[in-house]
């Protein structure tokens, strides 16, 4: 099968397209032939090095994948041959999504979402997981609540949106200008323009706020949550939690892992027409090293994703 490998440790051109064996279904494992994967910043970061991920095992990148099973183990009964699935198999171990097939534990996959093709499906699992997961069981998101996500156009971010939305929030974005149309078109109420704004100043009274930025960003997070409310931090807590509990709020970091039940309840929204993965670009696999050069520019909406023939 065709697949692209990391050949080291670095930029965009170690990304390497390979010949390698077909793997096969072990027990409770499905094989899946992908027809689109998406292509996330922790994809480039492992790519770089620089990430927690995979270290000491075969260079393989991508996570996010929606095809069709090809094959099953002993012992699965959820899926037969022919099935649509989505999912983000073995997050954090490495899955090799970059590829025309993976093998992973059945229950890492859900069937993918009727309303959308591949290309849009294989958009969500990690981002949408992520929203979802961060939201709703660890923020415990309420109706009515107030919503601060930031880099609300990005991946995780116009997914969160959405999700909030959903859960009768009343959701804050912070993008650039340019996208405040489309952000209001998702569902966001309210949207500040981080380049000539200061959120700080602009928002207040906060329930939740999703940060997928960290640092400062982070820190000042906590000035706009009332008593009681919940930063949930992407990039990780530093010294946060500390001074989030001296003001009375709670600050924590969450790390995305695979969840059939999350992606059956991100699907459902998705044909209820309440969740639209939105893909900035769409590139064949062969391109995998120019999908992580325009990821690295940092200016996309929504998603980056690599069809597989």
């Amino acid at each position: 099968m065709r697949a692209v490998v990391i050949s080291q440790w670095g930029g965009p051109e170690v990304l390497t397209e390979v010949e390698a064996d077909r793997p096969e279904p072990g027990l409770n494992e499905i094989l899946v032939r992908v027809r689109a994967a998406g292509v996330n910043p922790v994809d480039w970061k492992t790519r770089a090095g620089g990430a927690l991920i995979g270290w000491g095992e075969t260079p393989m990148v991508g996570w996010d994948v929606s095809g069709t099973v090809e094959a099953v183990g002993p012992g699965v009964t959820v899926y037969r041959p022919g099935d649509e699935v989505y999912g983000m198999p073995h997050f954090p171990r490495q899955a090799g999504g970059y590829a025309e097939y993976v093998a992973a534990p059945a229950r890492h996959f859900a069937r993918k979402p009727a309303s959308l093709d591949h290309v849009q499906a294989a958009a969500l699992p990690l981002a949408a997981l992520t929203a979802w997961q961060a939201l709703v069981e660890g923020a415990g998101l309420q109706p009515g609540e107030r919503v601060l996500v930031h880099a609300a156009a990005g991946g995780v971010g116009h997914l969160a949106v959405q999700i909030a939305k959903a859960r009768g929030a009343y959701v804050i974005g912070t993008a650039s200008a340019a996208k405040h149309g489309l952000l209001r078109g998702l569902g966001a109420d309210e949207l500040v323009d981080y380049r000539a704004q200061d959120f700080a100043e602009a928002v207040s009274e906060v329930d939740v706020v999703l940060d997928g930025l960290g640092g400062e960003v982070a820190r000042r997070s906590l000035e706009v949550l009332k008593p009681g409310g919940r930063l949930v931090s992407l990039p990780g807590p530093g010294d946060v939690p500390a001074e989030a509990a001296e003001r009375g709020v709670h600050a924590s970091w969450m790390l995305v892992e695979p969840d059939r039940k999350g992606l059956e309840e991100i699907a459902a929204l998705a044909d209820r027409g309440l969740l639209k993965p939105m893909v900035d670009t769409v590139l064949p696999l062969e391109q995998a090293a120019r999908a992580h050069e325009i990821g690295e520019q940092g200016r996309t909406t929504g998603k980056i994703v690599l069809t597989v023939a």
